[in-house]
């Protein structure tokens, strides 16, 4: 314990007053008084540490030594050796050796940085705002016996100095933590709404496509059925062999508007599920490509897919469809392969192809990679595309977070 004069002590008060102005953070605040501290208090090791939002975890700022308590950003306090301080349950703690002291060699007690640093004399006073504990001073010594009440007293004043700093900085600290997140909520909510209107605008497209497929195919070839039975019913020639190939074009008619209302209605999505629904459009989408093209699909998802919202499985689908569509079309591929894999942190689906490859092919499918991107952004999935494997072919790949979160949409490679 040092003997200073009082005014020699007031003058090093008044020295960390001096010092904490304009420092902007924890660590450079304890910092920049370690030294008057010394003088007031002779220390080997000075830390504050900080209660977190909550009071359930802390973290350290320290000078002096660097330990394994200071490099920790959230450390629970129930581990933490000076626990009944940060609780409240004493007012101080003093060790004239806390390397055998049993109050900090508790069962799960972080106590490893006393033993490797030899931190063997050490105090502890709280830090209080309106009576409740937002964090505490400590000073450590590798000398046994170093301090005693008088010094717990000066501690307590040290303490008093910098608690409104430390108040102030984790208030701001809070507020700039809140401010981030809710500009990412702003930023989301805009991106969704962009996304939405992307959405709507492409569902619009599709709605005239579908109904200029319908006029253009199917009413055309209704209209000239309808034209060659009138002509049959009135010339009286209606007999089996004149009717075959009316009969034939009424089933590629039938045919023709079946496949727009599969595309338009994912049914075997509802009746069966997401997997089966992909290996049903991925089979009938070869079969009908007019070359051969070898498929696959493997589900290592175990079960992940059931647990998944409707409109989720539904916008999963919508962009596998839309890759197995732009594979089949426009990139003359031999084989297309399909993966599903999940664990407890994503979801994700692979579609791959050993075709032309995007850069020959995109002005006819970039419409079509905006749709996908836009689908996956609207249920906070990352969507990328890029070379197949081998540098061979496409690969589009989606990513759904199943955690608690969303996870922001990341750049798409193209």
């Amino acid at each position: 314990m040092l003997q200073p004069a009082p005014a020699a002590l007031f003058d090093h008060y008044l020295g960390i007053s001096r010092l904490l102005a304009g420092q902007l953070d924890f660590r450079s605040a304890i910092r920049s008084v370690a030294a008057e501290v010394a003088h007031i208090i002779p220390h080997d090791h000075l830390d504050v540490c900080v209660l977190l939002e909550g009071g359930n975890y802390h973290t350290a700022y320290e000078t002096g030594i660097e330990t394994a308590w200071g490099e920790i950003a959230g450390a629970p306090v129930v581990n933490s050796p000076i626990r009944s301080l940060l609780w409240g349950e004493v007012d101080f703690l003093l060790a004239d050796d806390a390397m055998t002291d049993p109050r900090f060699h508790f069962e799960g007690a972080f106590k490893r940085p006393i033993v490797e640093q030899s931190l063997r004399s050490r105090l502890h006073v709280p830090m209080k705002v309106q009576g409740t504990i937002i964090a505490a001073l400590s000073c450590s010594s590798h000398k046994a016996g170093v301090y005693t009440m008088e010094d717990i007293e000066r501690a307590r004043i040290i303490a008093d100095l910098l608690t409104p700093y430390f108040f102030a900085l984790q208030a701001a600290e809070q507020a700039q933590r809140s401010a981030i997140v809710e500009a990412e909520a702003r930023a989301r909510e805009e991106g969704l709404r962009q996304g939405a209107l992307k959405l709507t605008e492409a569902l619009e497209q599709e709605r005239q496509r579908i109904g200029m497929d319908l006029h253009d195919q199917t009413l055309a070839d209704l209209t000239r059925l309808a034209r060659r039975i009138d002509r049959l019913s009135r010339n009286g020639e209606v007999t089996a062999e004149v009717l075959e190939p009316v009969s034939r074009s009424l089933q590629h008619c039938m045919q023709d508007l079946r496949q727009i209302i599969e595309q338009a209605k994912p049914s075997v999505l509802q009746l069966f599920g997401l997997a089966q629904a992909i290996e049903h459009h991925l089979d009938r989408s070869t079969r009908d490509a007019g070359s051969a093209i070898e498929w696959g699909l493997v589900d290592e998802t175990n079960g992940a897919l059931e647990q998944l919202e409707p409109t989720v499985s539904v916008a999963l689908f919508r962009i596998a469809q839309e890759a197995i569509n732009n594979a089949v079309r426009h990139a003359a591929p031999l084989a297309i392969m399909v993966r599903l894999e999940a664990d407890k942190e994503q979801l994700s689906i692979e579609i791959s192809d050993d075709g032309t490859g995007l850069s020959k092919v995109r002005g006819r499918i970039g419409g079509g990679i905006d749709n996908m991107k836009t689908r996956a952004r609207l249920i906070s999935a990352r969507f990328t595309t890029g070379p197949g494997h081998n540098n061979r072919g496409t690969a589009v790949r989606v990513v759904l977070p199943l955690g608690p979160g969303p996870a922001p949409n990341g750049p798409a490679g193209e």
